[in-house]
């Protein structure tokens, strides 16, 4: 089979993986300008900052197959066991060079194509489906697997008349902004360098240095999902100077280089599917949507959702 894959996220990505180790032809559209959706790291100056994911952990045993190869070479490491004094005993992993690098390495190999909005799916000519591409351009396939955010997904299915679920086309999203702040020196954010639900307006403070993935002294802020819905409109200057003033208490003694925001519109599904992904009925060829809406909005979630997709189609 000639798949389609919309998004290039963990879901994507390993559905791509397991339909070209099965010796299908898969291409892959995403949006953005490179892998790995809110598995996101930026480089501001000698700064390295993770602003989506922070860590991921495993509890399945699927799971922990997948990741195995990636703790035996170095790329993936353990952070901590917790964030309390204590810590819960329970690992969190990281990744070397920042979570997007995992993605990168997820997507080596693999024909993927960013800078690529895939803004409708229609019934195709040659082919089952014919995906529609922002260059003017269509191309066709024999099966599409959707694993982008809901509201997204539902808007490129409409016009192949496709109709999601009510109980899909309902889930909304949590929001997140987060602030990447740079600083001349270490912040006073403590071993192991991350703290959840620090304050009022914060879901999470991580020290990127201490993490384990930034050269240079940086922290990465989450407002929780009040505060960004509240502020979701402000002026980019604005949540600026408030996640500044918020983050106050984690800089110590230095002084802010530089401070840049990010803006996660589907950062979290505030319900999740019953199974792991939506196979759509009584079409012409394999509709399937998957992605953290469906195992989980957890990096381990998104993973499974897209192996199981990749399943329905090597069934």
């Amino acid at each position: 089979m000639h798949v389609i894959v919309v998004g290039a996220g963990l879901a994507g990505l390993t559905a791509a993986t397991d339909l070209v180790a099965a010796r299908h032809q898969v291409t892959v559209f995403d949006k953005g300008r490179g892998p790995g959706g809110r598995m996101a790291t930026r480089r501001i100056g000698a700064a390295t900052l993770d602003h989506g994911a922070q860590f991921f952990t495993v509890r399945s045993d699927e799971f922990g197959a997948r990741i195995a190869p990636h703790l035996t070479n170095g790329l993936v490491f353990e952070w901590c066991r917790g964030f309390s004094t204590n810590g819960d005993g329970y690992p969190r992993y990281a990744v070397r060079g920042g979570m997007n690098a995992l993605a990168k390495t997820m997507a080596a190999g693999l024909d993927v194509r960013c800078d690529s909005l895939v803004f409708a799916i229609r019934e195709g000519v040659d082919k089952a489906w014919s995906v529609m591409i922002d260059d003017g351009s269509a191309v066709e396939a024999d099966a599409i697997v959707v694993t982008c955010p809901l509201p997204q997904t539902y808007s490129l299915v409409v016009p192949a008349g496709v109709t999601l679920p009510e109980s899909l086309v309902r889930v909304d999203y949590d929001r997140t902004i987060a602030a990447l702040i740079t600083l001349t020196g270490p912040g006073s954010v403590q071993e192991p360098g991350g703290m959840q639900n620090p304050t009022d307006a914060l879901s999470f403070v991580v020290d990127n240095q201490r993490k384990g993935v930034s050269s240079a002294p940086a922290l990465t802020v989450h407002a929780n999902a009040d505060w960004s819905q509240r502020h979701w409109d402000d002026a980019l200057a604005d949540l600026a100077v408030a996640l500044a003033h918020e983050s106050a208490p984690f800089t110590g003694s230095a002084a802010t280089i530089e401070i840049q925001i990010k803006k996660w519109r589907f950062a979290t599904p505030r319900s999740v599917w019953s199974e792991p992904c939506w196979i759509a009925p009584d079409v012409r060829g394999p509709l399937i949507v998957a992605g953290d809406a469906f195992a989980g909005p957890k990096v381990e979630g998104a993973v499974l959702s897209g192996a199981a997709a990749a399943a329905v189609l090597l069934a």
